[in-house]
């Protein structure tokens, strides 16, 4: 038996587990690359699969030589969050809950317990049993961290969708040369207030727009917050050099504002998108011509 080994023998059971996740290490990443947990992850090639698995069984090597088997915080664990969170992020988009990530984890348990089996034949029993435990506590804290790295993958993920919704849910329209207009539908919150500002002076930048509709049509309510951000956004437009007009001021609207006390006085508001449109262009020097009027007329 090696020196390190006896040395290993005579130590703490989760010392000896160490030792032999390192000695056994190609074995246990080999009957990893089969579970689910890495053979779904790891598509292009089983080697990629394989390595996965040599990278985990070192990063539990080194927590278990350093007797911290039950800290999800121990320094082997940082080594491998991203690896975990690469993983526990594919199965979320796979559709998995953490209960089905769980149990995945949870099978990688039977073919490394099988291999410390084995590798101890000729140990005490309680021996044995110490160094089994040693391992079920091990990979139960290894779960444990595969859980946390999922739910905090989880949540950005939620964010960034929630992100792109607020960008779907914020279309800047290039109605004329010149005149951009961000047809608003829905509750306005300061997320959601933030991504239109943001938005629609990237598009007065990009467009070189002179002028910029915000369309409140499809908004249901306006509290004092909402417009703020809306003051907020018109200075801002004003400071990128457009104009910005805000359309679709209904009656209900109008009332809260004013009950409100806010003082749009020096924003140019409009009833509707269309009459917006009219006064943009009319300031760009260009008239509508209504057909029904013969070609005569205009607004």
């Amino acid at each position: 038996m090696p020196e390190h080994e006896a040395e290993a023998r005579q130590g703490s059971p989760a010392r000896e587990v160490g030792v032999f996740l390192r000695r056994r290490r190609e074995q246990i990443a080999q009957r990893w690359a089969d579970e689910p947990l890495f053979r779904a992850v790891f598509t292009v090639s089983r080697d990629e699969a394989v390595e996965a698995g040599r990278t985990v069984a070192d990063a539990l090597a080194e927590v278990a030589t350093a007797e911290r088997v039950v800290d999800p915080e121990a320094a082997g664990f940082t080594l491998v969050r991203e690896q975990l969170a690469r993983m526990a992020a594919s199965r979320a988009r796979a559709g998995l809950g953490t209960a089905q990530v769980s149990r995945e984890v949870d099978a990688l348990r039977p073919p490394v317990v099988d291999l410390l089996v084995a590798d101890l034949a000729d140990a005490p029993a309680g021996r044995l049993r110490e160094c089994e435990s040693a391992l079920t506590v091990l990979l139960g804290t290894l779960r444990l961290v595969v859980l946390e790295t999922a739910l905090s993958e989880g949540e950005a993920l939620i964010d960034r969708q929630r992100l792109q919704l607020l960008e779907v849910a914020t279309p800047v329209i290039k109605l004329w040369d010149g005149i951009v207009a961000v047809p608003l539908i829905g509750t306005l919150d300061s997320a959601r207030s933030q991504v239109v500002m943001e938005t629609l002076l990237e598009a007065v930048v990009d467009q070189q727009a002179r002028y910029a509709i915000l369309d409140i049509t499809g908004v249901p309510t306006v509290d004092s917050l909402v417009a703020q951000h809306l003051m907020k956004t018109v200075a801002a437009a004003r400071l990128m050099g457009a104009e910005c007009v805000v359309s679709g001021i209904r009656p209900a609207i109008a009332q809260t504002i004013v009950h409100l006390g806010l003082d749009l006085g020096t924003v140019v508001t409009r009833a509707s998108l269309a009459d917006a449109l009219a006064h943009a262009l009319h300031r760009l020097g260009a008239d509508i011509v209504h057909a029904s009027s013969g070609g005569a007329g205009s607004r």
